[in-house]
């Protein structure tokens, strides 16, 4: 398989890392240390600790995706190499939404002080999001394993 095939995938990973590096080093940093209402600082702070936290498995799941496209470059897609990287995205993914439910509190106290309740739907996507992608990972981990079990039959009948 031509390499030229996934590097498109490689650089939408690039992007979908740059924005969030971006935010960590400057926009987050920004927000907790010029906070607009002082009454916030303990509903700002938990929530901004859980972001900065969120961005180790957010990062290292898209180092595996990059992992698996130069797998699939090297027509390693279907090994065992490939399902031990879709394991830690799902596991990764499991992560990121466990953080954010954890976050969720805060949410809701924000939604609560600022009477806005349409927060508390939108703190509520990337613990949906991070799921969908852990059961989306899942499925193809097991459809991998499937396809390479079959392969490996298919190897030893012949």
């Amino acid at each position: 398989m031509k390499q030229s095939s996934t590097i498109f995938l490689k650089i939408a990973l690039f992007f979908m890392g740059a924005p969030v590096l971006a935010l960590g080093l400057f926009g987050l940093f920004y927000l907790a240390n010029n906070i607009a209402n002082p009454d916030y600082s303990y509903i700002l702070y938990p929530a901004v600790s859980i972001m900065y936290l969120s961005a180790i498995p957010y990062f290292f799941t898209l180092y595996q995706a990059f992992r698996l496209l130069i797998y699939i470059d090297k027509n390693k897609a279907f090994s065992n190499i490939s399902v031990i990287a879709l394991r830690k995205i799902k596991y990764c993914a499991m992560t990121i939404s466990g953080l954010y439910a954890v976050m969720m509190p805060f949410v809701f106290l924000a939604a609560e002080k600022d009477d806005a309740p349409g927060l508390v739907i939108v703190g509520m996507v990337p613990v949906f999001a991070s799921l969908v992608i852990a059961v989306f990972a899942a499925v193809l981990k097991r459809l991998l394993q499937q396809a390479i079990d079959i392969k490996s039959e298919n190897d030893y009948t012949i």
